[in-house]
């Protein structure tokens, strides 16, 4: 059992202890009943679960204005799933980041279509922003966006985009040319079924995600495609990584605390000599180190998670320190726990083989380890 003691810190309200207390027994209901051996089904099924579950209702802001995205409850929902199922996180997750840029600058008109349906499930979003050339170095990407009448003219790729092929609609980043580098790019709504866009490539990887290459030729969208300003794609899609950098922390947290879980029971149940594995020193040496690597990457991602509720303009260096610091450790706190199942560690199929291929991919999306480190140096300088 997860230790729940963490939600007694004053980072979190009443409110964030009744929706973690609900989400766990949620999945611990639901979540087993999907079906994994067709990823882009699971993927669907997932969605719809956690839409007619109400989950998703944190993923994106209500259009009615009623809500808006509280980090702490992203938090805590990525983190409670990525424990129970590192599918259902994704899907999850996606949904929010997908369409954090139509939550956070969307017109009326387009928080209108869209969102209800992310939020419901009926809908599966995605972002477009990596591109061949340019990974975490957004500043220089080259698809562009031309001006033709009352449309915008899209041509270019992007890949490894997350639910490529399995969306309904897609936030594309494109170089509108208002300026050089970071200056020059913009955000458009692209429905999937946009003539002009297409799945070139399908992209496998060590955990099955639905990843794509996208390619898009002479694709039109109207000019209220258009999300937010011209020119101001790169704030846009800094803005939405300031509020998503922490929730992936977060499913990288919930990864440790499975791992230390499932560590714990094999330590106090696998026998060595007649006692307890538990009773060498050097193995309650690694359990005593992953529960510091759990509770030092916690107090980071809710420390960032509640400046951002709080009114923090900006949490550029916090939400960098708690992703580089709880994916890079959660990384070594589930390497430990397969350390300690010894044989079984490696074995297909077994929970902490699956989390040893989940977290890997943490330390390299929304941002490397590296650019983190030199997002913080230069932040720290700043200061």
């Amino acid at each position: 059992m997860a230790d729940k003691s963490f939600l007694t810190w004053p980072f979190f309200e009443e409110r964030h202890r009744t929706l973690a207390a609900g989400l766990d027994d949620w999945a611990g209901e639901h979540l087993g009943q999907i079906d994994h051996s067709d990823t882009d089904q699971a993927c669907r099924d997932l969605v719809a679960a956690l839409g007619q579950g109400g989950w998703l209702n944190h993923a994106a802001v209500d259009p009615a204005g009623v809500d808006g995205l509280d980090v702490r409850s992203l938090c805590l929902i990525r983190e409670t799933l990525a424990r129970h199922d590192g599918l259902a996180d994704f899907a999850f997750a996606m949904q929010g980041l997908g369409t954090g840029a139509i939550s956070l600058f969307g017109s009326d008109a387009q928080k209108a279509e869209w969102l209800p349906q992310v939020r419901s499930g009926t809908a599966i979003s995605a972002f477009a922003l990596t591109e061949p050339q340019s990974g975490s170095d957004v500043a220089n990407s080259t698809m562009t966006a031309a001006r033709d009448g009352d449309s915008f003219v899209l041509n270019g790729e992007k890949t490894w985009i997350s639910n490529g092929g399995i969306a309904d609609v897609y936030t594309v980043f494109a170089r509108t040319g208002e300026g050089e580098g970071a200056r020059g790019l913009s955000a458009f709504v692209v429905p999937a079924d946009t003539p002009g866009l297409e799945v070139v490539e399908r992209l496998e990887t060590i955990a099955p995600h639905p990843l794509a290459t996208l390619r898009f030729s002479d694709c039109r969208v109207p000019a209220a495609a258009l999300i937010g300003e011209r020119g101001a794609g790169f704030r846009i899609a800094m803005s939405v990584l300031d509020v998503f950098r922490s929730t992936v922390a977060a499913a990288a947290l919930g990864f440790a605390r499975r791992a230390l879980d499932e560590a714990l029971t094999r330590v106090t149940t696998r026998h060595v000599q007649g006692a307890p594995l538990f009773d060498l020193q050097m193995v309650q040496g690694h359990i005593a180190d992953m529960a510091v690597d759990v509770d030092a990457s916690a107090l980071l991602i809710y420390r960032a998670a509640w400046a951002k509720d709080n009114g923090a303009p900006r949490v550029t260096r916090e939400a960098a320190m708690a992703k580089l610091f709880s994916t890079d450790q959660a990384q070594k706190v589930i390497d430990r726990a397969v350390q300690l199942h010894g044989g079984d560690g490696v074995r297909s199929g077994q929970t902490v083989e699956k989390l040893y291929r989940e977290i890997r991919a943490l330390r390299i999306y929304e941002g490397a380890s590296d650019v983190q480190r030199v997002i913080i140096a230069r932040q720290t300088l700043g200061q």
